[in-house]
């Protein structure tokens, strides 16, 4: 059984002090892929770099305290890949992929387009960027599992409040499209999916702060593991972790028959 574990943070150092060391701890994953670090690797403590039993390995924005993604991996990687070699993209710090063997686990923070028209543009633009790069991985000869905040819900299942979200960032028809391009022309699987292809209020990952969205469930599901269709069918089990908040994501647990 090979486990990874995918969790969008909202800042390390804040899911540190809501314990997320011991929660990793107990969970014996092989590779647990982070995204939205919001730190430096000098702002991090010891513990945050390399957890006991694991290496550290990141991808950080220019910017203090802004977007950032990381793995931790019980394995030394043969290779370590940072970024997508788009100046722009890359100092935003938004994907960092790991190589062992016949195997890539890539971590990935796709932009948020909530905030206005220009950051909507600029997820656009890495949409575009970016898929390129899927159709290489998909076509590497390699195993391949994307683990990240995709920041898009892909069908209407994947939102408590669909229809009230069609014109909004995260569910409009363009970012769903492009998803759909991924699964249907690359091949990639969307492992949940695969899993649990029903799964509707037990697959949401991220609740807004507003109101009492997560008391009430009314969640999305835009954190996802997509894998190469070999490695996707020998994904055994799927849970999305709540017990504990450690941000406003809960991570996203998936175990492989490797």
């Amino acid at each position: 059984m090979f486990r990874i574990v995918t969790v969008n943070l909202n800042g390390i150092r804040s899911a540190y002090t809501k314990g997320l060391l011991a929660w990793l701890s107990a969970q014996d994953a092989d590779v647990v892929c982070l995204q939205e670090l919001k730190a430096q690797e000098a702002d991090m403590t010891p513990e945050m770099r390399a957890p006991a039993g694991y290496k550290g390995y990141f991808h950080c924005a220019s910017k203090r305290g802004y977007s950032g993604v990381g793995i931790y991996t019980k394995k030394t990687p043969d290779e370590v890949v940072v970024g997508v070699g788009r100046p722009d993209i890359d100092e935003e710090g938004r994907y960092l992929e790991l190589v062992f063997g016949s195997l890539s686990v890539v971590s990935v923070y796709l932009p948020s387009g909530s905030s206005g028209p220009e950051r909507q543009a600029a997820k656009f633009a890495f949409m575009d960027h970016f898929f390129p790069r899927l159709a290489a991985l998909a076509q590497c000869g390699r195993e391949v599992v994307l683990c990240g905040d995709f920041n898009i819900a892909h069908q209407e299942i994947d939102l408590k409040n669909w229809r009230g979200n069609r014109k909004n960032s995260g569910f409009l028809p363009e970012e769903r499209a492009w998803l759909t391009r991924v699964f249907t022309e690359l091949r990639f699987v969307d492992v949940h999916r695969h899993l649990r292809p029903s799964d509707q209020e037990a697959c949401y990952t991220w609740w807004s702060n507003r109101g009492q969205a997560y008391a009430k469930n009314v969640g999305w599901r835009i954190d996802y593991q997509i894998a190469t269709p070999a490695l996707g069918a020998r994904a055994r089990d799927v849970r999305v972790y709540k017990e504990q908040r450690f941000s406003d994501h809960a991570p996203l647990i998936i175990d492989y028959d490797l």
